[in-house]
């Protein structure tokens, strides 16, 4: 059985407020044998029950973190993804959407920089931690942009084997409707705003998001600062992808640049570089054992990440779980 893509308020992978906490109820299943109380009482082993869907929920209980960049730029985290904001007199141009348990203290927190509503959500990516909150937000009046490819995978039924999860379509009115295919500029809030896809990446269908007057460049997923990133090898990313949007953002900035990542803190080219380095170091050693003839599980065990595990593994992608997303893409 599928289970449906849906926001965790609701339908299959319902979420419910139980003394304050969001709570994912374990389904039960009628059947003609018991099982045992260890079966029964188990864990399911997927994205929102013990993936980085499960931090992310437990991470939306605690306030967000609302942090002023410059020339109107803010960055909230702490709903699932980043989510970056442009307030001014056109209204508000946000970067991903965050997650719908979020719902409330998000909508305070835009209205703390101003009253003007959102007009613009760019999604950099189809994945759940950035577009839940997509259903809201249009239905207060915002457009949302995407990637033609990001359209796709809102759009179907998609199964993520790395999530052990089922995402089904999501609900018309979640769904972009101002689709990008390689560039598009906007003029907003007295300033130009570039969006733009630079083909595979961290997915098949990433955007960046470069907000000229606060020279600042929002990278969704295709860069994670401190962290080991997630690669969606399933949906049409890979790390010779990931490296090549890397070298494009070193290559746009400069060390004044603002360089807002798709989870960890607010970076800068510097950090980028580094970002870059160690995914290019981890290719070099994975592909080196695999051209030696290893197994996955022989690369896992001579641990080629090993030298960046105390600067990039403590979030949600552990160092044996990258090199695996690493192998898969070679």
């Amino acid at each position: 059985m599928k289970t449906p893509r849906t926001s965790p308020l609701g339908m299959m992978l319902s979420l419910v407020v139980m003394s304050g906490t969001w709570v994912i109820p374990t389904p039960s299943f009628a059947d003609a044998s018991a099982p045992s109380a260890a079966a029964a009482h188990a864990t399911p082993d997927d994205y929102f029950h013990t993936g980085a869907g499960a931090r992310y929920l437990v991470r939306a209980q605690t306030a967000l973190d609302v942090e002023p960049q410059r020339d109107g730029i803010t960055v909230v985290l702490g709903s699932g993804g980043n989510i970056t904001v442009l307030s001014g007199p056109d209204g508000k141009f946000m970067v991903d959407a965050g997650i719908s348990p979020s719902k409330a203290k998000l909508q305070v927190a835009l209205n703390q920089l101003g009253p003007t509503p959102v007009k613009y959500v760019v999604n950099t990516h189809w994945h759940w931690d950035h577009t839940d909150g997509d259903a809201w937000l249009h239905a207060a009046g915002a457009t949302i942009v995407a990637q033609r490819n990001t359209f796709k995978h809102l759009t179907q039924t998609t199964h993520v084997n790395e999530w052990n999860w089922t995402f089904s379509p999501v609900p018309v009115g979640a769904r972009p409707t101002l689709l990008v295919d390689d560039k598009k500029t906007f003029d907003f809030d007295g300033t130009r705003i570039e969006v733009e896809n630079l083909g595979a990446g961290h997915t098949d269908g990433d955007l960046w998001v470069y907000f000229v007057k606060a020279d600042t460049l929002v990278l969704g997923d295709t860069f994670w600062n401190g962290h080991f990133p997630y690669i969606d090898n399933e949906e049409g990313g890979n790390i010779d992808s990931a490296i090549k949007w890397a070298n494009s953002a070193i290559d746009r900035t400069t060390n004044k640049t603002i360089v807002v990542p798709g989870h960890g803190p607010v970076g800068t080219r510097a950090d980028l570089i580094a970002f870059r380095d160690m995914l290019v170091a981890v290719r070099n050693n994975v592909r080196a054992l695999k051209q030696q003839g290893k197994s996955l599980d022989e690369i896992i065990a001579a641990k080629p990440a090993a030298a960046f595990d105390a600067k990039w593994g403590d979030f949600v992608i552990k160092q044996d779980h990258f090199v695996k997303l690493v192998y898969a893409g070679l």
